[in-house]
């Protein structure tokens, strides 16, 4: 009991080590993994989102703002003005002018309508005379009534085969401030679009831009948040609703919000050329993806030492365990069997001569006044003459047979294969071999004689009765003047 009471507390004291060890790397990883992912959200709020909107508003003042620029250009250049107010006379001289912008600048398309003759003139000529009543005209009345100096809006193109474009319509002054036309360049939207993906590959973000009203107004090919297209209003996404609570129209700052289970970063700015929201948006997911995986790398390696540790130290748990049974059964004087250990034996070579059908003798040996040598000599020379008396008996028998330390100076035999004659025999020449040997211990000679009891195993009977038998036997011989084999059943020899 014991025993099983100190491998139970070895085996709890080893299994809280591994408890402790396993959440110190959990709690380790995790402290490291949520530090990280602060530190990155921090750093997508406040460096990345800004300084990437940065980057992006200087490609949109090349990419788009420029086109603004060059109308803003046309509508204050001198020649577009003494050339109306001269009359019109030599459309080709326009014209000729337009292609110049065009090229030069590398436009779409390049216009100018003259409020006085209400003519379209285009790079590759006059396009045709604008009406009230045509719907296709109605921007151009649209720009000449507005406040603003310049729109811009997604037309149909007339002159190129009527491809959808974005048109930077700039209003024209005379030199007196009178309304004298519109002109302009555009840009078309499969071009517009593909500079937005070209942003969006460049950068790793989602980049659309949104109108003062909140409703997109350029987005990517695969469309804006969620898949959103171009003209719906962010309050009708519905995973932008709680943004919507944030900003009830666009606001420069940075935002965060949920969409189908992920978190979005956004930072927005105000483009002041173009009137419009530039919006970058960046999903959590895709900048935590490194620290998850390092997080489960982490976990990997943890769950490798744990189970590293917890085999290490199942190995030394049970080798300590075979060992504490080992020391258990063995005698630490003579390194024979134990009085424990010859119980799980001896049953077995019992069941063996049984099932082998052959003969099993016992014999119990005990050397004769050997109190008389510990009084005389001290415990160490009884020591020195049960070491050295274990190891005479052991050259006596067989490896098959058994022997052990029954107690004190006692000690058991089996024999087997062995009837009850064989056994008197080799009792004999143990006897002998004792009362013949000499044991030396500081100096002195130590002499002593054994006595042993005789039996062999009988059907019906149990370990404790082939004992008996054996323990009675041996009794006899002391009883007989000692230093003999007696039997359980033959008079003392």
């Amino acid at each position: 009991m014991p025993l099983r009471s100190t491998l139970h507390s070895q085996r709890s004291l080893l299994l809280t080590l591994v408890i402790l060890l396993g959440s110190g790397f959990l709690a380790t990883s995790l402290l490291s993994y949520f530090a990280s992912r602060d530190a990155i959200r921090d750093s997508i709020v406040n460096t990345e989102l800004p300084l990437t909107s940065d980057t992006v508003y200087s490609e949109i003042q090349k990419d788009l703002v420029r086109p603004v620029l060059i109308s803003s250009m046309m509508a204050r250049d001198t020649f577009v003005r003494d050339w109306v107010v001269a009359g019109e006379k030599d459309p080709q001289q326009m014209t000729r002018y337009l292609k110049e912008v065009m090229d030069h600048y590398g436009a779409y398309t390049s216009f100018f309508v003259s409020n006085q003759s209400l003519t379209y003139y285009q790079a590759k000529g006059v396009l045709k005379k604008i009406r009230p009543d045509e719907p296709r005209d109605v921007w151009y009345y649209r720009v000449r009534d507005m406040a603003e100096p310049y729109e811009i809006n997604v037309d149909p193109d007339l002159a190129n085969k009527d491809n959808l474009t974005f048109f930077i319509n700039y209003k024209v002054f005379d030199y007196n401030d009178n309304f004298i036309g519109a002109t302009g360049v555009g840009l078309t939207v499969d071009a517009v679009i593909k500079l937005i993906d070209r942003y969006q590959q460049r950068y790793q973000r989602s980049v659309y831009f949104v109108d003062t009203f909140g409703r997109l107004v350029l987005t990517g090919a695969e469309g804006g948040p969620q898949g959103a297209a171009i003209g719906q209003a962010l309050r009708d996404l519905p995973n932008l609703k709680d943004l919507q609570k944030q900003m009830p129209k666009p606001q420069s700052g940075s935002y965060q919000y949920a969409s189908l289970g992920d978190e979005h970063f956004l930072n927005v700015r105000y483009i002041p050329e173009l009137n419009w929201y530039l919006f970058v948006d960046k999903r959590e997911d895709g900048a935590m993806t490194d620290i998850r995986r390092s997080l489960y790398l982490n976990l990997s390696i943890c769950l490798a030492v744990m189970l590293l540790v917890l085999y290490l130290l199942h190995r030394v748990v049970r080798r300590f365990q075979i060992r504490i049974e080992t020391q258990a059964m063995v005698d630490s004087l003579t390194g024979l069997p134990n009085r424990r250990g010859f119980d799980r034996i001896a049953l077995g070579a019992m069941d063996e001569m049984r099932r082998e059908r052959k003969s099993l003798s016992a014999m119990l040996l005990d050397l004769d006044h050997f109190k008389r040598l510990n009084d005389t000599y001290g415990h160490l020379a009884g020591d020195e003459v049960l070491i050295g008396f274990s190891d005479d008996v052991r050259r006596c028998l067989r490896e098959s047979d058994i022997i052990c330390r029954w107690g004190g100076e006692e000690f058991i035999i089996l024999l087997k294969d062995t009837n009850t004659h064989g056994a008197r025999r080799v009792a004999e020449k143990i006897r002998l071999l004792a009362e013949q040997h000499t044991y030396v211990f500081g100096g002195a000679a130590l002499q002593v004689t054994v006595s042993l009891g005789v039996t062999e195993l009988h059907a019906g009977d149990t370990l404790q009765s082939l004992i008996a038998r054996a323990d009675q036997a041996l009794y006899s011989a002391k009883q007989s003047g000692r230093n003999r084999v007696c039997t359980e059943s033959v008079e003392p020899a």
